[in-house]
């Protein structure tokens, strides 16, 4: 997922915008019926609005779902499957079991009077989440189309004059295909201060037809071994540092990238791994910047809602001293640009 690692977000921010902690539902438990599929343009599991981590000044950030990576740390694991699905809020139930009588077959079991969703059910629960008085059941992604998504960015666009902008994130906002382009060139036409979070693990004709609309660039790069990211991840990051070697390599672009890895206890964090990736950005690009994310694990609180397992054990967050270290390495290996928080 793309993922910088970096979101923030409670278990229960998910299906909707979050704005200072509301959290607005894709159905309001009665009165909305979900939108039809074919409606559908692209999925967003959330809008985080006054967001201040992911890029310059006060911005707008946009997750969309779906994502080819799945790393065994992922901060947001309700973004990772392309398909829209529902979500259990355990805090929210009233136990009233009208998501029971409204289940199909297959749909749900009921243990210790509540609610089990099947995750693996291969159709939708429209009726489920419409008889949830409560909002406890619910989708965790939004359908926008075009017309709709700028709607929701414009409504922010007074930040954005302050030096602020709109940040696309995910899952993977490049497993979008020309929705993201298109979505970018719209900002860029109204002025807004563009940017992106990816792992970059993409067609690199859709990578080239979007950095021009692209004002500041995040990428990942978590593990530089071929072998080690395929175990990590389930992918081989050959794509993934074909792409990002030719934004660091093209003079218009390479400025507006900042290179991320996250740290990870028992993956990433490594003093030879943050040693390789330094070598191999500083060498396609001397001034290249480069920022390393502390672990952060809040995560878990988002896999039982999502019916999926947490695989990492329990780890705290590097201390300052750990996190130095890290950094004296990179500089090191030939890293002049540190980004520091």
């Amino acid at each position: 997922m793309n993922t910088t690692e970096k979101s923030k977000e409670s278990a229960s921010t998910v299906a909707g915008e979050t704005a200072g902690g509301t959290v607005t539902p894709e159905t309001s438990a009665v009165t909305d019926r979900p939108r039809l599929q074919s409606q559908w343009k692209s999925l967003v599991f959330d809008i985080k609005r006054f967001a201040v981590h992911d890029g310059d000044g006060i911005r707008t950030t946009v997750f969309f779902k779906g994502c080819p990576l799945r790393c065994k740390w992922c901060q947001n694991p309700e973004g990772l499957k392309a398909t829209r699905q529902p979500v259990y809020l355990r805090n929210q139930c009233i136990h009233c079991g009208h998501c029971k009588a409204a289940a199909r077959p297959g749909q749900l079991t009921w243990k210790d009077n509540s609610p089990v969703l099947n995750h693996q059910y291969p159709g939708h629960f429209d009726e489920v989440v419409y008889a949830c008085p409560a909002a406890a059941i619910r989708y965790d992604s939004t359908p926008y189309d075009l017309d709709t998504l700028m709607e929701k960015i414009r409504e922010d666009a007074v930040f954005f004059k302050s030096g602020g902008g709109v940040t696309f994130s995910g899952g993977e906002p490049f497993l979008q295909g020309h929705f993201l382009e298109d979505i970018l060139k719209r900002c860029k036409a109204e002025g807004f201060h563009t940017a992106i979070e990816s792992s970059f693990f993409a067609d690199p004709t859709l990578v080239k037809a979007c950095a021009p609309y692209l004002d500041r660039i995040f990428a990942d790069i978590k593990i530089l071994d071929p072998a080690g990211h395929r175990q990590a991840t389930g992918r081989d990051n050959t794509q993934i540092l074909e792409n990002i070697a030719w934004l660091l390599d093209t003079p218009e672009h390479r400025d507006k990238v900042i290179i991320r890895t996250p740290l990870i206890p028992g993956f990433t964090a490594t003093m030879e791994n943050v040693g390789d990736i330094a070598r191999w950005i500083s060498g396609h690009y001397p001034g290249v910047k480069y920022e390393l994310l502390n672990y952060n694990p809040l995560a878990s609180a988002k896999y039982e809602m999502t019916g999926q397992d947490y695989s990492l054990p329990p780890h705290p967050m590097f201390t300052g001293d750990e996190m130095n270290a890290f950094r004296q390495t990179a500089r090191d290996n030939g890293v002049m640009n540190l980004i520091e928080e």
